[in-house]
């Protein structure tokens, strides 16, 4: 549903986007992150067609976004991390006016804006003047004006911003079930809302991207991390004749600890071998964990490398 190649945006000395290339194919939930100025913002405006690119090939659901912008603005619903409103304007009268803009039938639009406010949950405030609303209630206004031609794609920017903790839980729910029917680009910062609604991940970082994976191959790479009090040759030596481990590292302690970080085989879960075996030697356990990668580490790590590789 979006194709990227070779994207670049140049202002003036400024390169904001350097030679990304990316896709997001249909029924997606993608998390496209980064640090600030990093150039997603940029990204998501090339391709809802608010700017052009300097160079490089964009597609959304089919159309390029330089030559059909008219066919990709009716096929995206575009939430901006600062929406855009109509301060004067009732919820109610800006939502109609913004479908009337979109194209939605005259006969379409009552049910259509009924269905929006209900899953955005403005109903209760219809009538209310767009500038008396909280900044949350604003937020869910353009969520809902984004929604109302009920587009193809959905980008949205930071959709959370802005929110009490009720608001952010209904809002990440609305999301995920709009991903039944929507292909989803989501900007955010806030990397816990990435791992429960997202099912891939985009990092970009410096204008380029830093890494794409989905968040089951993310979360590879387990450690199980093991202190026991005993003798680190011993003990060692016994971790060698558990099936299922892969390698062992060992790891500087005092007081008569051995410690290691052991990597399994398909990320197996071996504590309970692990236990029985040194409770079977007489040693004691003083720690066993199982730390698998985060999206945060993950997400340092590949901002960092880019950082370095400028150096």
């Amino acid at each position: 549903m979006i194709q990227v190649d070779g994207l670049v945006k140049n202002f003036g000395s400024v390169l904001a986007v350097n030679d990304i290339s990316f896709q997001v194919d249909k029924g997606e939930i993608v998390g496209f992150l980064g640090p600030n100025g990093a150039g997603k913002t940029t990204t998501m405006r090339i391709l809802t067609c608010f700017i052009p690119p300097t160079s490089g090939s964009a597609t959304v659901a089919g159309y390029d976004v330089m030559k059909q912008s008219v066919q990709v603005r009716s096929r995206v619903g575009y939430l901006p991390e600062s929406v855009p409103l109509y301060p004067e304007m009732r919820v109610r009268e800006f939502i109609d006016f913004r479908a009337k803009l979109k194209g939605v039938p005259r006969k379409d639009r009552p049910k259509k804006i009924d269905m929006v406010m209900d899953r955005c949950r403005i109903r209760d405030v219809q009538r209310k003047l767009v500038g008396t609303l909280s900044k949350g209630y604003r937020q869910r206004v353009g969520l809902a004006e984004a929604m109302v031609h009920d587009p193809d794609i959905l980008i949205l920017d930071e959709p959370t911003v802005g929110l009490d903790p009720i608001q952010i839980k209904e809002t990440r729910k609305l999301i995920k079930a709009l991903g039944e029917q929507h292909t989803i680009l989501l900007s955010t910062h806030i990397l816990p809302e990435v791992e429960m609604i997202c099912e891939r991940v985009i990092i970009i970082a410096g204008g380029r991207i830093a890494l794409s994976k989905t968040l089951k191959d993310m979360q590879a790479g387990a450690v199980i991390t093991l202190e026991v009090r005993g003798p680190q040759h011993k003990v060692k030596s016994m971790l060698e004749t558990i099936d299922g481990v892969a390698t062992i590292d060992p790891r500087e302690v005092k007081d008569g600890l051995a410690a290691f970080d052991i990597r399994t085989h398909q990320d197996q879960d071996l504590r309970e071998s692990i236990s029985q075996r040194v409770s079977q030697n007489g040693w004691t356990i003083r720690q066993l964990d199982l730390r698998r990668p985060t999206l945060e580490d993950q997400f340092i790590a590949a901002a960092m490398k880019v950082e370095e590789s400028e150096v």
